[in-house]
């Protein structure tokens, strides 16, 4: 039974810290996966302003954020500009795609694709992933196959913008089947992988579930002969959680799960369907994400893009 396994980096703290203990740890278990990078300022300490949403404020508090991501991130970005992720650590970027994972663009502001994405237009659209593939192309020395948005944040222009880049594939929403994505009644090219599972953040401080019994819940939620993609985040599985990943990749060994690269999942899974992107919500997720269109279990919004 495979697993895609997509981790996002979406912070200086994650790269630095989080990347190379995931890499040893995939080394120990001879798994390849997705690494999608944020390459640009780490501004994410300027999400703190959303504490005056109760929603957002009662997450925070369920997940025990300071422990769970670190003081350096929360407040990265408020008093100053933050790094450039890309250039101060693309070496470590770099070894990871020497050591065999597939290695995507995540984005190039983490913090103002999540913030801004609802009034950015196509120029400021193309503009931010065009500095995100750039400077990962430098780093790389060749560009980036595959994307995936900051926070399952996307629309119509998205999709279209993205079009202008050799992006193999996307995953941009949440959903149960590979598919490509429908703009204005004409199917696109690059096919969505959406992810399936649920994230620790989503999961852990609700309906009884705690870090003692979050291995066996996730490990429930694989369904065979379906498709199944899991995001971790180098923050949490790849620091803090490092050892409760362990557990899960240990657990799911012994059941003969194994864990590939979302592209991987193309040959297994080819995008059969097509459907559009709409905007839901999940239990547990403050806010809207984008859905594949046909997919049943989620509590899909009226919204225009």
């Amino acid at each position: 039974m495979k697993v895609g396994l997509r981790i996002d980096v979406d912070t200086f703290r994650g790269t630095r810290l989080g990347v190379p203990n995931l890499c040893r740890l995939l080394e120990k278990y001879s798994i390849k996966a997705s690494f999608f990078f944020s390459v640009g300022p780490d501004n994410m300490g300027r999400h703190l302003w959303r504490l005056l949403r109760p929603t957002f404020f009662w997450k925070m508090l369920r997940t025990k954020a300071a422990n769970l991501y670190g003081w350096d991130i929360l407040l990265k970005g408020t008093l100053w500009p933050g790094p450039l992720i890309g250039k101060r650590l693309a070496g470590i970027i770099r070894a990871t795609a020497d050591a065999g994972h597939e290695i995507g663009l995540h984005a190039w502001d983490h913090h103002a694709w999540q913030a801004h994405i609802d009034n950015m237009d196509s120029e400021a659209i193309y503009d931010s992933l065009n500095r995100g593939v750039t400077l990962l192309t430098q780093i790389l020395g060749y560009p980036p196959d595959c994307s995936a948005v900051p926070g399952w944040k996307s629309n119509d222009l998205v999709l279209k913008e993205k079009s202008k880049f050799p992006f193999r594939y996307n995953s941009d929403c949440r959903g149960d089947s590979v598919f490509r994505p429908v703009v204005n009644g004409m199917e696109l090219n690059q096919p969505q992988i959406p992810v399936t599972l649920p994230t620790y953040d989503e999961l852990v401080g609700r309906n009884g579930i705690t870090n003692d019994n979050y291995n066996d819940y996730l490990l429930s939620q694989i369904i065979p002969n379906k498709l199944n993609v899991l995001t971790i985040h180098a923050e949490v599985e790849g620091i803090v959680f490092e050892k409760l990943f362990d557990d899960f990749l240990s657990i799911a060994h012994t059941r003969g799960i194994t864990f590939v690269p979302l592209g991987e999942l193309l040959e297994n899974h080819p995008p059969e369907k097509h459907a559009r992107i709409v905007t839901g919500e999940i239990p547990g997720r403050q806010g809207w994400v984008c859905c594949q269109s046909n997919l049943s279990c989620l509590s899909t919004k009226n919204r225009t893009f």
